[in-house]
């Protein structure tokens, strides 16, 4: 009986740590993916910074300096854009991720079948 026992605790920990070790390996995945996306976006935000700056610089009189500012406000309005669908790609590939997360729990420990075998078995006894 103990080894009985001992064989189903040993089996369900390399199973524990099989699917830890998998969902570890999503998260990271998921970190890496956010991380180059981040730098990414910041990337192409300071190109787009610098060419304004280069731009602004030199405006040499009040003309040129009024044509610049659209450009201010417009690079602004672009980079708030950018950072906002930065943000919501991440979002999405993070849910993703959990959701891949939560399969692989899902499929890793059935805990509906044990319920649904208790159930049957208090269904049997309650009629006996």
């Amino acid at each position: 009986m103990y080894e009985q026992f001992n064989s189903q605790f040993v089996n369900f920990g390399k199973q524990f740590a099989d699917s830890a070790l998998k969902a570890n390996a999503l998260a990271l995945q998921n970190a890496e993916r956010l991380l180059g996306l981040q730098v990414k976006t910041v990337e192409s935000q300071l190109n787009a910074n610098v060419g304004f700056f280069n731009e602004a610089i030199e405006a040499t009189d009040f003309e040129t300096a009024k044509a610049v500012w659209p450009k201010g406000v417009q690079l602004v309005k672009e980079s708030a854009e950018r950072f906002v669908a930065a943000g919501q790609e991440g979002l999405g590939q993070s849910i993703k991720t959990s959701e891949a997360i939560a399969e692989l729990v899902r499929g890793s420990f059935p805990f509906e079948v044990p319920a649904a075998g208790a159930r049957a078995t208090k269904a049997r006894a309650a009629k006996a």
